[in-house]
């Protein structure tokens, strides 16, 4: 059985879906019913690969531990320059 979709999954591709048809009816001015249609299953289309491709968690992890991994490691020439002066002048 396939995963459930996120709850991020499901706002994001129905969003992708409202927008995207409102810019497509706009930019299209389409006003038969053939052309309504095409824009409809084009942003059917759009809010299904959004919500497919947007929230992937496995993608996401793989992406923060790099990120962490990149972060964690010391730097050397950091450590041995100091920030300020403790000398008084």
């Amino acid at each position: 059985m396939p995963p459930r979709p996120t709850a991020a999954q499901l706002v994001y591709g129905s969003a992708a879906v409202v927008v995207s048809t409102l810019v497509l009816l706009l930019l299209t001015q389409a006003r038969s019913v053939a052309g309504v249609g095409f824009v409809a299953t084009a942003a059917l289309g759009l809010g299904v690969l959004v919500a497919v491709t947007a929230a992937d968690p496995r993608r996401r992890g793989r992406t923060y531990e790099a990120a962490a991994a990149r972060v964690s490691e010391p730097r050397a020439a950091a450590a041995e320059q100091p920030l300020h002066s403790t000398r008084a002048r």
